[in-house]
């Protein structure tokens, strides 16, 4: 079974489906806002990195060629900026999101093409602390018998942000959805997980797709309600925590000034 997972292709899977509206209006996509300089390579002087480079560079810090972009409507810049991934040494394909009830409803546009892989999931609009954290989590999930690995980054605002429990050997026991407070001190921001949890957020997805199909309404979907249903249903989750880790997302003005402020200093 291990030597499976080692085998196994490692593929990045991104949603850039959001509408940003709390930091609206943008004359760009939200994952394309500058945040930092990048040097390119052979050539004198810098460039403008924007927000998403920081996640994609990441990922191929940890080997990961390729991954799928998850697109809205209307935000065709992104491909036009990233291309086929050239710039960043990897391979992108683009995907149209489907249904807007929440990031699980976007990634699962993706399972078709990404079922039988290993998958490294992240947020396009977040930069975080440190380089080599994809590195520890595939090796964790490849070491060991998780069906799920989540990077667990310290956070002092509980409210915009999923916090986790755990016990002392890292295995999760709860996800709480953006608590209004919390005596927590950690959050998940990445993750990677086996081909089983894929199928299970694939099953979960089509579940309640139906249950709103009979009831006509309902409720946002976050990934942190799949990640709790699966340890509910006694899915391995495991974590490897990054007690000096660091993460800044631009989701909002504050936080926005706070990335710009902090790129030079985390890039």
């Amino acid at each position: 079974m291990q030597s499976n997972q080692a085998q196994r292709e490692v593929i990045g899977l991104v949603p850039m489906a959001g509408k940003a509206s709390r930091i609206a209006p943008l004359p760009c996509s939200k994952e394309l806002y500058p945040v930092g300089y990048r040097q390119l390579e052979g050539e004198e002087g810098v460039r403008p990195k924007v927000v998403s480079h920081y996640l994609l560079e990441r990922m191929r810090h940890a080997n990961i060629r390729k991954a799928f972009i998850v697109l809205r409507e209307g935000k065709w810049d992104i491909p036009a900026y990233f291309g086929d991934g050239a710039m960043l040494d990897m391979h992108l394909a683009y995907l149209m999101m489907n249904l807007s009830y929440g990031v699980p409803y976007t990634l699962d546009q993706a399972f078709p093409f990404v079922q039988d892989a290993t998958i490294a999931l992240g947020f396009p609009d977040m930069i975080f602390h440190p380089y080599d954290a994809y590195t520890k989590l595939i090796a964790l999930l490849e070491e060991s018998e998780a069906d799920i690995v989540l990077g667990l980054f310290p956070a002092d605002k509980p409210q915009k942000t999923d916090m986790v429990e755990f016990d002392a050997d890292g295995h999760i026991r709860a996800i709480h959805i953006k608590p209004p407070s919390s005596e927590l001190i950690y959050s998940w921001e990445i993750a990677v997980w086996t081909p089983l949890f894929s199928r299970y957020s694939h099953d979960y997805v089509q579940a309640a797709i139906r249950k709103r199909s009979v009831a006509g309404v309902g409720n946002e979907l976050f990934v942190g309600d799949v990640f709790q249903s699966a340890i509910r249903d006694n899915l391995s989750v495991e974590s490897v925590i990054f007690h000096n880790g660091s993460f800044v997302d631009i989701g909002t003005p504050e936080d926005l000034m706070k990335a710009v402020h902090s790129a030079n200093k985390i890039s």
